[in-house]
């Protein structure tokens, strides 16, 4: 074993039980500082907080365990949580965590810049000292991803101002030191009441991707982040881990036809082309995704239908099988998509199979899957023309043109926000505009469910309930394509324990049961 006296990487000495990171946009540097009312840990990104506890936690298996929390029970109305927590939890500055404290936390994050929407929080109470409940103005079976995400503040100590750049929380380390723009270092808090990591101090350096994977050419740091572009590269003295996560990419569909509405902001709603079925299904039967997984993603990901094959509440109904394009021909000729000119191009009563993609123009990976449907499309006969925009460009136009997005979220209310009729905004819920009141029955059914394995079968018919739904044996309201691995170079002296299954994000989720291991066992 390699002693924690001492230990030199690279050119970098520290004690064995120091571990200097770059995760490189997963624990990437919180505008807002460390305060998880305003997006540190949940939100885009749900990750473990590290500085704050959270009520629960995720096993490796993904499935929800308690963290603070010992149980929890809910009113057979769906209204009221009750959530009853530890007694023997103490704050960094050795003040007790009680009730108060989660109360306090979520009463707080409903008129906080938090990214989880609290809207249907009426209040939070404490009971006593180690019971807390949450009121809610409708039932909400996903309220169960707020209290897995959002880490505890301490009533006594929270100032919205200024706990950012200097939280205390109850996790299992504490910040030490955060030179913005460049690190934060993170050390043991000896206090804490779970099992304790092996590293006593980490190092987050806040480096793109490219730094990420120079800082570990160089040997500077235990783990790096990497853009998939790095998959076929190697270090020496590093392993290149690949985490398979649920973040899903792909193509959403104007679903309404073009008859001259426009929205609130006074963008036109509409796409005559992506509004035919018949244009969704052939292109989700005809598209490669396999191809796309190789040729885009290196070979570090996995294909994807629904946009949550790989949840507890995905249902595997909902898919179809791909890679089919005489089916997708012979699907469209059918339904009178014919090239009648010989342009390659086909077309329908004057109205040719053409339409936008648009897609984030900072972000290589999802320009490299727009170029290469745009491709597979033309074999069909269908032109997609690619337009490469910021994101408030892409929201005008998403209410008529499809739009490469990347969903992550393991909330199940996202699929309410996603897919329900009401849920249309001028950001990303919604953004086909899909009305079906079959899924927006399963969804509020889903919803409102008091159970969450009733709620789980309520979310799976939504994609498909052997008729219709939002999947691609249904409406086909998407274009899923892809889900993609996360990659670390992580150094051979490191073992990082089971990661948790489709988080690999959150690289130090599982960080309990990371270790420094003599580097002979792994060459």
């Amino acid at each position: 074993m390699i002693s924690a006296a001492a230990l030199t990487l690279g050119s970098t000495p520290r004690a064995a039980d120091e571990l200097i990171v770059a995760a490189a946009g997963t624990y990437a540097e919180p505008e807002e500082g460390f305060d998880p009312l305003h997006g540190w840990g949940c939100g885009h990104m749900d990750y473990e907080p590290l500085i704050q506890s959270t009520l629960f936690k995720s096993a490796d298996n993904g499935s929800i365990i308690n963290d603070l929390a010992t149980n929890y029970s809910v009113s057979s109305d769906g209204l009221t949580w009750t959530v009853n927590i530890r007694n023997d939890v103490k704050f960094t500055d050795g003040v007790p965590l009680t009730a108060k404290d989660v109360a306090f936390t979520f009463n707080t994050a409903v008129g906080s810049n938090s990214e989880l929407d609290m809207s249907n929080l009426e209040n939070a109470t404490a009971v006593n000292s180690t019971t807390v409940k949450f009121k809610l103005k409708e039932p909400q079976s996903s309220f169960i991803w707020r209290l897995r995400y959002v880490g505890i503040v301490p009533e006594h100590a929270y100032q919205k101002e200024t706990y950012g750049q200097q939280p205390i929380g109850s996790g299992p380390y504490k910040l030490v030191q955060w030179n913005k723009g460049q690190q934060a270092i993170l050390e043991l808090n000896e206090n804490y009441y779970g099992k304790k990591p092996y590293f006593k101090k980490i190092t987050l350096l806040f480096l793109d991707k490219d730094s990420s994977f120079a800082a570990a050419k160089s040997g500077k740091v235990d783990l790096a982040g990497l853009d998939n572009s790095y998959a076929n590269q190697s270090i020496d003295g590093y392993n290149l881990v690949a985490l398979p996560s649920s973040s899903a990419n792909g193509v959403s569909f104007p679903m309404q036809y073009d008859t001259g509405k426009k929205s609130l902001s006074g963008e036109v709603i509409g796409n005559n082309v992506t509004a035919d079925i018949t244009i969704r299904k052939a292109l989700n039967i005809g598209i490669n995704r396999t191809a796309l997984v190789e040729g885009v993603l290196y070979g570090k990901g996995d294909v994807e239908y629904t946009g949550v094959d790989q949840r507890s509440f995905g249902n595997p109904k909902a898919k179809v099988n791909d890679s089919n394009i005489e089916g997708a021909k012979k699907m469209l000729e059918n339904a009178g998509w014919k090239d009648g000119d010989g342009d390659g191009i086909r077309e329908k009563n004057g109205t040719k199979a053409e339409f936008k993609l648009y897609y984030n123009s900072e972000d290589q990976t999802r320009q490299a899957l727009s170029m290469a449907v745009s491709e597979q499309a033309k074999q069909m006969g269908i032109k997609i023309d690619l337009i490469g925009a910021n994101w408030d460009e892409i929201y005008a136009k998403q209410y008529s043109s499809a739009v490469l997005y990347q969903y992550s979220s393991a909330d199940t209310f996202s699929l309410y926000m996603q897919y329900h009729s009401k849920e249309a905004d001028s950001g990303y819920n919604n953004p086909g505009l899909y009305n079906s009141s079959v899924v927006d029955g399963y969804l509020e059914k889903a919803l409102r469910s008091t159970d969450q394995a009733q709620a789980t079968e309520y979310w799976k018919l939504a994609a498909y309930d052997g008729k219709t739904g939002y999947g691609p044996a249904g409406d086909a309201t998407w274009l899923w394509l892809t889900t993609k691995d996360y990659l670390y170079m992580v150094n051979k002296t490191i073992d990082i324990g089971t990661p948790q299954n489709n988080t690999g994000k959150d690289i130090l989720g599982n960080i309990y049961e990371w270790k420094r291991i003599n580097e002979n066992k792994t060459s």
